[in-house]
C-alpha cells in the first residue's frame, strides 16, 4: 500500500472534528459517538462498556482476537473550590500542566452548557521582581467574570464541573498537525483509519479484529484495564504518543532520541512481547516504512501495560506517534508519521496468522 493512499479529505475532516470536540477523562462519550459514527461503515458491529470505551469489531464470530487500540480521553481540570468573590480553584483530571495555565481560555462544562473563563494571573507590574512566584497548583485560578460565589453557582458552575481548553486544530507549515488532545485522539483516529483501509482495499482477515478506543488512560490506564477483560484478546497492538526529544530542555541521555517526521516509534519494554515486536519490525523493513526505537526501563506508561498483564498475559506491542509539547494546547505531530503509523499497523495485521501464539516455545 503506497503512502499516497492513506489520508483523504474525508478522514482529515473527521480528524479535525474529532480533535476539536472535548473528551475529558470520565466524560468521553460525545467523542466516542463521533468516532463510532465514522467507523460504522468499516466494521460489522460494536460493543461498549459501562464507562464508555467503544470497540468496533470485524469478524466478531472469530475465536482468535486481535486488538488495535488508542485512548480517547484528554487531560482537563475539575472545579475544586469557589471563593466568596467568585474565583475558581482547580485540581487535575489527568496530567494537566499548571505551568501553561495562566492566560489560557477555558470551557467550564455545566448542565446549562459551556461557561467561558480564563486562567487569571497577576500583571507583571504587580509582582515582586526579586522573588517571582511561578504558577503552581495552589495559586492558579479561573475567572468567569462573576462578582461572587452566588453568581458562579447561578451560572451552573459547581464543585466537580470539568474544565477543558478550547484550542482547536490547525496545520503548521503544511504538514504539522497542531491541537490539544492529539494525545491521544490521534490514536483513535489512526486505528479507525486502519479499519477504513482494510474495508476499502477489500482485505479479509482470518481473525477477529477489535478496533478499540479506550477511556480513562490519563488516570491510570483504567479503560484498557476494563475492556481487555471483556474482549479477552490474544494479541494487542497499542498506539499512543511519545516525546519528540529534539526540542530544548530535554535530556536525550535519559529520554532517548525520537523526533517528529522520522517515523513511528517501536518500543522495547518488559510489557512488550518480543516476538510480536519483531514481527512489527520485520513488517516495517519489508514494506520500507521508516521507524524509530525507544526503550522503557519498567512500564511503558501506556495502555500496553494494561493489555499485556491481563487475562493471564496477552502478547502486546506499542507503536508510538512522536509528538512535541505533550500535555499542552499546542501538541504537534507530523503528517508523515500519522500516515506511517497507520501503514505499519495495517501491514502488520496482514502479517499475522490465525491462531498465532507468539510463544517462545513453539
Amino acid at each position: 500500500m503506497a503512502k499516497k493512499d492513506i489520508l483523504n479529505k474525508k478522514s482529515l475532516e473527521f480528524f479535525e472534528k474529532y480533535l476539536n470536540n472535548a473528551s475529558p477523562t470520565g466524560y468521553e462519550w460525545e467523542g466516542q459517538k463521533l468516532w463510532m459514527d465514522y467507523l460504522k461503515p468499516y466494521v460489522d458491529t460494536f460493543i461498549t462498556d459501562t464507562y464508555g470505551t467503544a470497540v468496533g469489531i470485524i469478524n466478531p464470530d472469530a475465536k482468535y482476537k486481535v486488538v488495535i487500540e488508542g485512548h480517547s480521553d484528554e487531560i482537563s481540570w475539575y472545579v475544586n473550590y469557589i471563593t466568596d468573590n467568585g474565583l475558581i480553584y482547580v485540581i487535575r483530571n489527568g496530567g494537566s500542566d499548571h505551568q501553561i495555565a495562566p492566560s489560557k481560555w477555558v470551557n467550564v462544562h455545566t448542565k446549562k452548557g459551556i461557561v467561558k473563563g480564563v486562567f487569571g494571573w497577576p500583571a507583571i507590574h504587580t509582582r515582586d521582581k526579586s522573588n517571582e512566584t511561578p504558577p503552581k497548583l495552589d495559586n492558579i485560578f479561573i475567572d468567569i467574570g462573576a462578582k461572587d460565589k452566588e453568581e458562579v453557582e447561578n451560572m451552573g458552575v459547581h464543585v466537580g464541573c470539568v474544565i477543558t481548553y478550547p484550542d482547536e486544530f490547525q496545520i503548521l507549515n503544511g504538514d504539522k498537525f497542531v491541537c490539544r488532545a492529539i494525545d491521544n485522539r490521534a490514536g483513535g483516529f489512526m486505528v479507525a483509519e486502519v479499519a477504513r483501509l482494510l474495508h476499502e482495499n477489500k482485505k479479509k482477515l482470518p481473525f477477529g479484529l477489535y478496533i478499540t478506543n479506550s477511556v480513562q488512560e490519563e488516570v491510570g490506564l483504567r479503560g484498557a484495564e476494563m475492556i481487555t477483560q471483556k474482549i479477552k484478546p490474544n494479541v494487542a497492538i497499542i498506539t499512543d504518543v511519545c516525546h519528540d526529544t529534539t526540542t530544548p530542555m530535554i535530556e536525550k541521555k535519559t529520554q532517548g532520541l525520537t523526533e517528529i517526521g522520522a517515523g513511528p516509534v517501536i518500543s522495547y519494554a518488559p510489557a512488550v512481547q518480543n516476538k510480536l515486536r519483531e514481527r512489527i519490525l520485520e513488517t516495517a523493513e519489508k514494506k520500507k516504512i521508516p521507524f524509530q526505537r525507544m526503550a522503557a526501563s519498567r512500564a511503558t506508561g501506556t495502555d500496553t501495560d494494561a493489555f499485556a498483564y491481563s487475562n493471564g498475559g496477552v502478547a502486546s506491542a506499542l507503536i508510538s506517534l512522536p509528538l512535541r509539547y505533550m500535555h499542552t494546547t499546542v501538541e504537534i505531530v507530523h503528517r508523515d508519521d500519522v500516515e506511517n503509523v497507520i501503514r505499519l499497523i495495517y501491514e502488520t495485521l496482514l502479517n499475522i496468522k490465525d491462531g498465532e501464539t507468539f510463544s517462545y516455545f513453539d
